[in-house]
């Protein structure tokens, strides 16, 4: 189904365009989550899970303290300590207090993490294509221009033009 109120019998009218267009990317989002999902469950982790390997990975060696992936996860998470705790059990991180601050602990990814990441390289790098292949490349620029303006807002920034 292409259209929302089709597709969540939706009776009334929508309120605003606004409300439609912010219903639709909250259902795409979700759809889209749930199709990459679906391509990494073979793997035994969830997509939250896979971001943070991701993170690390791009970090190199040295790692990255809790606060820095959070910074840098997709969708935020409110407890990253629990699933960093997670990725340990499974040997996929490891980390290790800062020599400079005991305060701050580092994360790193470890081989493990790197081995399953490459090995679950191929089939996540078609997911994009394979969801999104159908869009020209200028309705893909268009659609990346226009949820950068709908970030700016929620982060209460003036638009730029």
């Amino acid at each position: 189904m292409a259209n929302l109120k089709l597709e969540i019998l939706q009776e009334p009218a929508f309120s605003s365009v606004e409300e439609e267009a912010l219903l639709n990317l909250l259902r795409t989002s979700d759809c889209l989550n749930r199709a990459l999902q679906q391509k990494i469950r073979g793997w035994g982790l969830t997509a939250t899970q896979y971001n943070v390997l991701r993170i690390l990975r791009g970090a190199g060696p040295c790692g990255l303290p809790c606060a820095a992936i959070g910074d840098r996860m997709i969708a935020a998470e409110p407890d990253i300590t629990r699933l960093l705790a997670r990725l340990k059990r499974l040997k996929l991180v490891r980390q290790h207090r800062d020599r400079d601050d005991r305060r701050v602990v580092l994360t790193q990814i470890t081989e493990s993490g790197l081995e399953l990441l490459r090995s679950m390289d191929p089939v996540v790098r078609r997911g994009p294509i394979e969801l999104l292949g159908a869009m020209r490349r200028a309705d893909l620029a268009e659609m990346i221009r226009l949820l950068e303006i709908a970030r700016q807002a929620c982060a209460g920034e003036p638009r730029k033009e």
